[in-house]
């Protein structure tokens, strides 16, 4: 199973959202081709409901601590419940160009 299928995995599992992305971003970093370093995680969760985005954060860092002990070297989150993502129109900001430079 590839890291961005095991994230997915354990965020649906531990999270149960509504709305999940698991994007693979490491194509937009100087990392080697076929690299799974670089992830930028949507995820929309009633579990969320009172939680502090620190909090929403600390939450999927334990869910992936195995991840991010390993082979992850960024890891973007936004964590919104039902309610934020639908004030939001169901989207996020993009991700910013990386400022390490380009493959």
């Amino acid at each position: 199973m590839s890291v961005q299928q095991t994230i997915d995995t354990k965020l649906r599992a531990g999270l149960a959202p509504s709305h999940l992305e698991v994007i693979n971003e490491s194509h937009r970093h100087n990392v080697p081709a076929g690299s799974e370093s670089h992830f930028k995680v949507v995820a929309v969760a009633e579990a969320f409901a009172g939680e502090r985005l620190i909090q929403r954060h600390r939450r999927i860092n334990a869910l992936l601590a195995d991840e991010l002990a390993g082979g992850v070297h960024a890891l973007s989150l936004h964590t919104l419940t039902p309610d934020e993502w639908a004030a939001r129109g169901g989207a996020v900001a993009a991700s910013p160009e990386c400022r390490g430079g380009h493959r």
